[in-house]
């Protein structure tokens, strides 16, 4: 009885000895070389593993694309063609072409959009530098009223300044005698109230 006791508590420790070095042994494999590592992404020579990888890369992508569709209730098309050519497609709606047909009639929009922002843009560039233009020949001209810069000026240029300036001249006369009237009319207007006034008190 002991004997056999003895015999099955080896043979426990052996069994659970074997069990920690296959454990180690499995740590080993997946620590070392055997873990796959990840693809450069160049274009694979070989023409076989080529062709493998495309198959199980364009397996999953439709698969992704299926499940995109349904989960989030998304419109998805996809179009791919093999190195030999051959069309693999996947739409969630009923019909590749109306997918398509959105695309088309989205990026025509976009386009038309932002052509017009770039046209609104160039027009007021435009009225920009008009007005920028106006300002710097308002102010050349204001300079030669005031009798600067008056070299770069022709005979006839002179003579429309000179005109100009009598026009002025006639328009500050005619300002300046009205006031000045205005000022006479309520003075006098004073000089009869307080006469008045004088009349008044003297009465008294």
């Amino acid at each position: 009885m002991a004997a056999a006791a003895a015999m099955a508590g080896c043979g426990g420790g052996l069994q659970q000895q074997q069990t920690v070095v296959a454990a180690t042994d499995k740590q080993q494999v997946k620590a070392g070389g055997g873990r796959r590592g990840r693809r450069e992404m160049r274009r694979i020579e070989d023409a076989t593993s080529r062709q493998v990888t495309f198959s199980k890369r364009r397996s999953g992508l439709l698969k992704k694309a299926f499940e995109l569709s349904v989960l989030c209730d998304a419109e998805v098309a996809l179009i791919v063609f093999s190195p030999r050519g051959r069309l693999y497609e996947f739409a969630s709606a009923s019909d590749l072409q109306r997918t398509i047909d959105r695309y088309l009639n989205h990026t025509k929009s976009r386009s038309a959009h932002e052509n017009g922002d770039e046209s609104c843009v160039q027009k007021w560039r435009s009225e920009a530098t008009t007005l920028e233009k106006k300002i710097e020949a308002i102010d050349g001209y204001k300079s030669k009223l005031l009798g600067e810069g008056l070299g770069s000026c022709s005979v006839q240029e002179l003579q429309e300044l000179e005109v100009q300036l009598e026009k002025s001249l006639c328009c500050i006369r005619r300002k300046k005698q009205k006031m000045l009237m205005d000022q006479i009319l309520e003075l006098k207007e004073k000089v009869r109230i307080y006469s008045r006034i004088c009349i008044c008190l003297s009465s008294y």
